[in-house]
């Protein structure tokens, strides 16, 4: 069992309770020494906290996507089951960790997912421009987000390389349900992501209003060349 929370956990624990999130989070202190972060969160469902916005956003996150959280700290647990706690990480632990921290979801057209995947930036942000009216990009990585707090032009997500189904809309409790159903470990360990300078994306920065915004070679590298045949 947990120890006794402190009056900023117990506001966390009453709101992760109204969300029906699976975890409450408890102070730094409650983790023993020598025992791993996602194992305790696996064996007590408390989520060690300290007081900064590093661990602030993670709260959110679990608030936002419970499902997706706990599906991740299974496959963690699951992980360290098999091969124990190791001073490197596996390739599975190593994605897991990766998408907990710094991973974005997009729904949007077929276009611009060629665009990204590609890493053809001017078409992506200029030429389809238009079509980002109908995308939806949401950050799950909470230090993604902390970066977020003071921005700058290099911050880049891990998009996952799975669409989100247009069908779910912008209900993000969908998105949380169809994205915990198919994490999986040998999906992850694939690490299926591309990358996205999210301040290239239009609307989330005045600054790439300007048109030569996307020229900076050092952020927005051009496509890789064709592999000839």
């Amino acid at each position: 069992m947990c120890s006794a929370v402190t009056e900023g956990a117990a506001l966390s624990h009453a709101l992760a309770a109204a969300s029906g999130c699976p975890v409450r989070f408890v102070p730094q202190a409650d983790l023993p020494a020598g025992t791993a972060y996602e194992q305790f969160i696996f064996d007590t469902g408390c989520v060690p906290t300290r007081d900064n916005l590093h661990d602030f956003f993670n709260g959110l996150c679990w608030l936002r996507f419970p499902l997706t959280k706990q599906r991740l700290n299974q496959l963690q647990a699951a992980e360290i089951a098999a091969a124990g706690v190791r001073e490197v990480r596996g390739p599975v632990r190593d994605a897991l960790t990766l998408f907990d921290e710094n991973a974005a979801l997009l729904q949007a057209p077929e276009p611009l997912w060629e665009a990204l995947t590609a890493r053809d930036w001017q078409r992506l942000f200029v030429t389809l421009r238009p079509l980002w009216a109908q995308a939806r990009l949401v950050l799950f990585g909470h230090a993604l987000l902390e970066k977020l707090v003071s921005p700058y032009k290099s911050i880049t997500a891990h998009v996952l390389r799975e669409p989100v189904p247009m069908a779910l809309g912008d209900d993000l409790a969908a998105w949380d349900a169809w994205l915990s159903s198919g994490l999986r470990a040998a999906q992850l360990a694939a690490k299926p992501f591309t990358p996205l300078p999210v301040l290239g994306v239009p609307g989330w920065w005045p600054a790439n209003e300007a048109p030569g915004f996307y020229a900076d070679a050092a952020v927005f590298r051009p496509p890789r060349p064709a592999a000839s045949t």
